[in-house]
């Protein structure tokens, strides 16, 4: 899912794993169609964010590692114009390293389509069922929502993921997912303060719930949007918004 900031990239139940706080709704349906109607709203509502950015921004600095706006843009949209076969040759001439592929086609791309091109084929594939190779809809969710995160952050850009899409990947957090995105939670509690959801235990770590999901998803955020004795782990080191 693209390089995070700061980390790269078990089931066992328990209190470790993200539960709704007392007297919150109940969990949302998180059937396959209720899913794909998210995942085609988040492309939609990322290409227009897409079609009103300004040059400069397009070469900004992601949260991914490395990656500038439009390497991320690119990158989320590889599902959709390659395939099976093209991926797997891809990866077999990176020696099987999916991070190097990834990589390497994020800055190809990025410089061979324009911007408008880049906004264009998440909008043109909306209702597209690709999925990661592993966690199926909700992990294509996912990776629509962090990847659209990892450019909207740091631009200081204050767009709010619609709760309902929140909800479904926040309700997907795992210990395993976790350690999949390369997040040390061991011995915290993520604790949202505009949602009644939490998961794990330990010393609390509270934020908006958008933020802890890129905390759960091995991101840093910029200084300021979390709170509590181990917030300096997770901040990206000289950036505030």
């Amino acid at each position: 899912m693209g390089n995070a900031q700061g980390n790269s990239q078990g089931n066992s139940p328990g209190p470790s794993q993200g539960r709704a706080r007392r007297n919150s709704p109940a969990a949302p349906d998180t059937s396959t169609r209720r899913i794909r109607s998210a995942i085609a709203a988040e492309r939609r509502d990322l290409a227009d964010l897409l079609d009103g950015l300004e040059p400069a921004q397009w070469d900004a600095p992601s949260l991914c590692a490395g990656w500038r706006v439009r390497e991320v843009a690119a990158h989320m949209s590889l599902g959709f114009r390659c395939s099976l076969p093209r991926v797997l040759w891809e990866l077999l001439r990176a020696g099987g390293s999916l991070h190097r592929m990834t990589d390497r086609r994020a800055r190809a791309d990025a410089a061979a389509f324009s911007a408008r091109d880049l906004a264009a084929f998440l909008r043109d594939h909306a209702d597209h069922p690709w999925t990661p190779p592993v966690g199926g809809f909700a992990s294509a969710l996912g990776h629509d929502v962090v990847h659209g995160l990892d450019i909207t952050v740091p631009l200081g850009l204050t767009r709010r993921v619609p709760e309902d899409r929140l909800r479904i990947l926040l309700d997907h957090v795992t210990p395993k997912s976790a350690k999949f995105f390369g997040a040390d939670l061991t011995g915290l509690e993520l604790r949202a303060d505009d949602t009644d959801w939490s998961f794990g235990s330990g010393a609390p770590l509270s934020g908006a719930a958008q933020d802890l999901l890129l905390v759960a998803y091995g991101r840093r955020v910029p200084a300021g949007r979390l709170r509590g004795e181990r917030a300096e782990r997770f901040t990206v080191a000289g950036q505030a918004h």
